[in-house]
């Protein structure tokens, strides 16, 4: 027995000795790999070293909540749909604080730091830490689980079409009417660049394997300043509450013109048929808002695409088989007008918030640039049909949404009204979703950090939308103004300068030129449609 144990002690002699050994050239090689680290130069990539670790990822929920814009797993090729949607119906009961890969990379800081910086303030991880957990209770529970699913090439073609063919589809007769019938050039111009755009937005994407969404972009092209100083994510929240506010005027013109006749007198208070509605459709929609998980709500709006064909086509049949004729009329060019069928046109194409989270889904990535490329070419052809449909029907007395404008008394046009109202229903809580969260994130104390203070902000994010709804009921020259003022730096010029900055020294000359003109257009448009939409507002609140 003393010899055995004289073996395994010499064994284990021995055994340490290697570990030693290996432990040591381990070291050794830490040290060289370190000092080559250092040596190396800093990636071109990230243009800013001095970032706020606790600041620079918000709003950290803005990615997977514009995920729900575009679920990936919907598809009427696969077997297991149904199953899918039967999921995530039962999720909405259920809270899943759980955070998965991908929202634990959205913590993690653009720049690494080098060994030095972390040596020198190693506390840094810790409070990081603790922010982004107590972040995730009301930022995350609400978010489907992530399924790691990724989408094909139709379904990313069904997703951006899906999000492109909007309520913007509404107005393009109204705009052909204020800029003329060859302001419908502008609308093919916009559609191409803005399809231009969104590919240099993959090529940004591409640039390094961190950034995931579009304030990701902002972050490393412009450091801290690019997510927030120059408003990438303040923009995207702007226009989204925007969009919130459009949904109420949309769903209560087209509820009071179903009903025109409905009036109520309240307490001295007289409200028409469109207050009435647009307070019934806030009513309505308010208890969406307040749901922990939307994913059932996400799968509903993605009969968006096929609403707005089904309204198209309810066009078609009231000048075709309702008899109601075509009309050739009005100008050819109205330069008083264009700038409003510019920001009519402008945000028709502006799906750029939700692109890049369609290309980070995407199973093959390379085929993206054809996705986006047609699914463009389909929305370009579906509002210049509708734009020269509603207007030859109905000349110059089609009103800002074309519904609005169809005789009443048409089951046609019963059907068009009412698809008008359910699919922003959808949509509205899908679109108020980001803001909300991005609001809820900036809550300094933890313990304020709970449901029912998430419910009390959301319920007053949703009446201001009521409010201003009501303050500016004038549906066109808003989407023209919301178009014009932060589409065209969503869609034109925050892309062409994120590239320009993040793709320095890989874009040709032409490339560069092309980035320049579409920046100098995005603005020329800009200040023009923002000032000529704003005079009209105040022309019509007076």
């Amino acid at each position: 027995m003393s010899v055995i144990k004289v073996e395994m002690k010499i064994e284990n002699d021995l055994f340490q000795l290697d570990d030693e050994e290996n432990q040591a050239e381990g070291v050794s090689k830490n040290l060289d790999d370190e000092a080559e680290s250092e040596s190396k130069a800093p990636e071109p990539n990230y243009l800013s070293t001095n970032l706020d670790l606790n600041n620079s990822s918000w709003p950290r929920s803005y990615r997977k909540s514009m995920d729900m814009l575009s679920p990936p797993s919907v598809s009427f090729m696969r077997k297991n749909s149904l199953t899918d949607i039967c999921s995530s119906f039962s999720t909405t009961f259920k809270r899943r604080p759980q955070i998965s890969q991908n929202e634990q990379s959205l913590s993690k800081p653009f720049i690494s730091e080098t060994s030095a910086f972390k040596e020198e303030l190693p506390t840094l991880t810790e409070p990081l830490k603790l922010t982004v957990s107590s972040c995730s209770k009301i930022s995350h529970s609400e978010l489907p689980p992530s399924t790691g699913r990724k989408c094909s090439f139709s379904q990313a073609v069904l997703n951006t079409t899906n999000l492109l063919c909007g309520i913007g589809l509404l107005t393009t007769p109204y705009a052909v009417r204020e800029g003329g019938w060859f302001s419908l050039i502008l609308l093919v111009m916009f559609g191409i660049i803005c399809c231009h755009t969104g590919i240099l937005l993959q090529k940004c994407l591409e640039s390094s394997p961190r950034l995931h969404s579009y304030p990701d972009i902002g972050e490393a092209a412009f450091g801290i300043y690019g997510r927030l100083g120059i408003s990438v994510s303040i923009i995207l929240c702007m226009e989204l509450y925007a969009a919130c506010v459009e949904f109420i005027i949309l769903m209560g013109d087209n509820l009071s013109s179903l009903f025109p006749k409905s009036y109520l007198s309240l307490a001295g208070i007289n409200l028409e048929s469109h207050h009435i509605f647009a307070i019934t459709a806030t009513l309505v929609v308010l208890p969406t808002v307040w749901l922990r998980n939307l994913s059932l709500i996400s799968y509903l709006s993605v009969g968006g695409i096929f609403a707005s064909i089904l309204v198209a086509l309810s066009l078609l049949w009231v000048g075709v088989v309702d008899q109601v004729g075509f009309h050739p009329c009005g100008k050819a060019l109205d330069l008083s007008n264009i700038p409003v069928a510019v920001g009519i046109y402008g945000f028709a194409f502006a799906g750029h918030s939700v692109i890049p989270n369609i290309y980070t889904s995407m199973k093959e990535p390379s085929q993206f640039p054809s996705a986006l490329i047609t699914s463009f070419g389909f929305c370009i052809l579906m509002y210049i049909g509708v734009a020269i449909l509603g207007f030859l029907i109905f000349g110059d007395s089609v009103k800002s949404q074309f519904t609005l404008s169809m005789p009443k008394e048409l089951p046609a046009s019963g059907i068009a009204a009412w698809i008008t109202v359910v699919i922003p229903l959808t949509k509205y809580p899908l679109t108020i979703l980001p803001v909300a969260l991005s609001i809820e994130e900036l809550i300094p104390w933890p313990k304020l950090r709970c449901y029912a203070v998430s419910v009390l902000l959301r319920t007053i994010l949703v009446f201001s939308t009521l409010v201003v709804a009501l303050s500016i009921p004038f549906f066109g020259s808003l989407l023209a103004l919301n178009g014009s003022l932060m589409a065209m730096l969503v869609a034109l010029i925050f892309p062409c300068a994120c590239s320009l900055r993040l793709l320095s020294g890989r874009l040709t000359k032409v490339e560069i030129a092309s980035c320049i003109l579409i920046m100098v257009v995005g603005l020329v448009c800009s200040i023009i449609g923002t000032y000529s939409a704003i005079i009209r507002i105040a022309d019509k609140v007076d």
